[in-house]
C-alpha cells in the first residue's frame, strides 16, 4: 500500500483532455545500473489519501499480464516492471503475472495480447506503443471479458474504453519544462526574444502531444521557434539528427536554447552541439526523466533541467486496481477510493484515472524547481547509491567536484 506521507499524487479531473506516456532514449553508456530502489518517493505523496487496506481476499480469476512498450528507455525494465511485479506479489498472493515488451512494434504488442489473453489473462495493463491504434488488442480483450488498465500512455483508439487510467500530468510535464526553460533564458538579459530549437517526442506517442501542447502553452510569443520537429521513436540518434541540421541551417549563434522532450533526445542534442565544437554550457535545454546521464549532465552544467517522474507509486497502483479486478472485485483499492471521480476522456468516454504529479528539477532548485539533492538523491531513486553513481569519476573524472559544489551528497 501506498505511504501517505511519503508519496503525493495529484489528482486532476480533466474533462476534454487527451493523454498518454512518455519517455525516451537515455544515454546507451549511462543507463542507470540498477533498478531505482523500492522506496516511495519523499518528494511525492496522496493528496488526502485513506488509510491503507489490503486488497481483496477473493480468490483470482485468472492472470494478469503486464505489457510495457519498448525497452531502450531504461524507466520500463529498471523501473515500471519490478516495482509492479514486487507490489503485485505482495498484495495478489496466489495470483500468476506475466510480462512482455514490444520493443516499439505494434503488431509485436498485439500478439503479446493475443497470446496473453489466450493463456488465461483477465486483466491487461497494458502501456501501448501507439494507443491510437491499439484497437485490436481492444476489440479482443473486450470481447473475452478481460479488463484493461491504460498504464502511463492513454489508449484512444476510436470506441474503447479502458477500465481505468494511470499516469503522470503529461501537459503539466510540458509546462513545466517550458517555465523553467524560460525562467533560465530571462536570466541571461538577451535583449530579445531568444532563438529556440524545439524537438518533440514520438507523434505515435499521445503523451509527446500533451507534452508539446503544455510547452506551447508557455512558450509561445515568448520566444523565437526556429525549428520544430519530432523523433519519430524516442530514439537518441534522431534527436541528434534533428540539432546536426538546425545547427548547419542556422549556425553556432543562431539559437539561444533547446526544448527537448526527453533525456534521451538531450542526450542526442548534447553529442550534435559537442560535436560541432558548441559548448553546451552556453545552450540551456530542457529533458524529461531524471535519466542518470541527464543528472549527470545537469550537475557539469550541460544541461539546465529535467522532469522527475516518481514511477513507483505509478507502478503500484496500477499493481494494486489489476489485483482487485483479477479477483472480480469491481470496489476500488482502499489507496485509491479518493481518486475513483476522477477521469480523463479518451475520445470515446470519460476513463477512471489516476494522475500523479511531476517535478521540475535543476541543479540548484532555482525558479521553482527541486535540486538534484532535494528530489531524486533524498528519494533513492536509483537506490542507497544514487547520489555516488550520479557523481562517478569513472564517468567523468570531474563529476566529484562538480557534486561536491552542487551540494550533492
Amino acid at each position: 500500500m501506498f505511504n501517505s506521507k511519503k508519496i503525493a499524487i495529484a489528482i486532476i479531473s480533466v474533462s476534454a483532455i487527451v493523454t498518454a506516456c512518455s519517455s525516451g532514449t537515455a544515454s546507451p553508456s549511462a543507463a542507470p545500473a540498477s533498478a531505482p530502489a523500492s522506496v516511495a518517493p519523499a518528494s511525492v505523496a496522496p493528496a488526502s489519501a485513506p488509510a491503507s487496506a489490503p486488497a481483496s481476499a477473493a480468490a483470482p480469476t485468472g492472470s494478469v499480464a503486464l505489457l510495457l512498450p519498448e525497452n531502450h528507455t531504461p524507466r520500463y525494465e529498471a523501473a515500471d516492471k519490478p516495482f509492479f511485479e514486487a507490489k503485485f506479489a505482495a498484495v495478489c498472493a496466489g495470483a500468476k503475472e506475466t510480462y512482455s515488451n514490444a520493443a516499439e512494434s505494434d503488431t509485436t504488442q498485439q500478439a503479446q495480447a493475443e497470446a496473453a489473453i489466450t493463456g488465461g489473462a483477465k486483466v491487461l495493463v497494458l502501456d501501448p506503443v501507439n494507443g491510437a491504434t491499439a484497437t485490436a488488442i481492444m476489440t479482443n480483450a473486450a470481447a473475452k471479458g478481460v479488463k484493461v488498465i491504460s498504464y502511463d500512455r492513454l489508449i484512444t483508439a476510436p470506441t474503447t474504453t479502458p477500465d481505468w487510467y494511470i499516469s503522470f500530468d503529461n501537459e503539466k510535464v510540458g509546462q513545466l519544462q517550458g517555465t523553467a526553460l524560460l525562467a533560465k533564458l530571462d536570466s541571461l538579459n538577451l535583449g530579445r526574444k531568444a532563438n529556440v530549437v524545439w524537438i518533440n517526442g514520438s507523434p505515435k506517442d499521445n503523451n509527446a502531444t500533451l507534452f508539446k501542447k503544455g510547452a506551447h502553452s508557455v512558450l509561445d510569443g515568448k520566444v523565437t521557434i526556429v525549428v520544430e520537429d519530432a523523433m519519430a521513436n524516442w530514439q537518441q540518434s534522431e534527436a541528434q539528427t534533428i540539432m546536426d541540421g538546425a545547427i548547419t541551417k542556422f549556425g553556432k549563434t543562431g539559437f539561444d536554447a533547446v526544448y527537448v522532450a526527453n533525456d534521451g533526445g538531450a542526450a542526442g542534442v548534447y553529442a550534435s552541439m559537442v560535436s560541432k565544437g558548441i559548448d553546451p554550457k552556453t545552450k540551456p535545454m530542457t529533458g524529461q526523466d531524471a535519466a542518470l546521464d541527464a543528472l549527470q549532465r545537469i550537475v557539469l552544467g550541460q544541461q539546465y533541467m529535467t522532469i522527475y517522474k516518481a514511477i513507483q507509486p505509478e507502478a503500484e497502483a496500477a499493481a494494486e486496481l489489476a489485483c482487485n479486478l483479477v479477483k472480480g472485485d469491481a470496489t476500488v483499492p482502499a489507496d485509491l477510493t479518493a481518486f475513483s471521480a476522477t477521469t480523463v476522456n479518451n475520445g470515446t468516454a470519460d476513463i477512471k484515472s489516476v494522475l500523479l504529479n511531476p517535478l521540475a528539477v535543476t541543479i540548484d532548485g532555482a525558479n521553482s524547481t527541486l535540486s538534484v539533492e532535494a528530489s531524486v538523491v533524498k528519494d533513492l531513486f536509483y537506490g542507497p547509491t544514487t547520489a555516488a553513481q550520479i557523481c562517478d569519476a569513472k564517468v567523468t573524472p570531474t563529476l566529484p567536484a562538480a557534486c561536491t559544489a552542487a551540494g550533492v551528497k
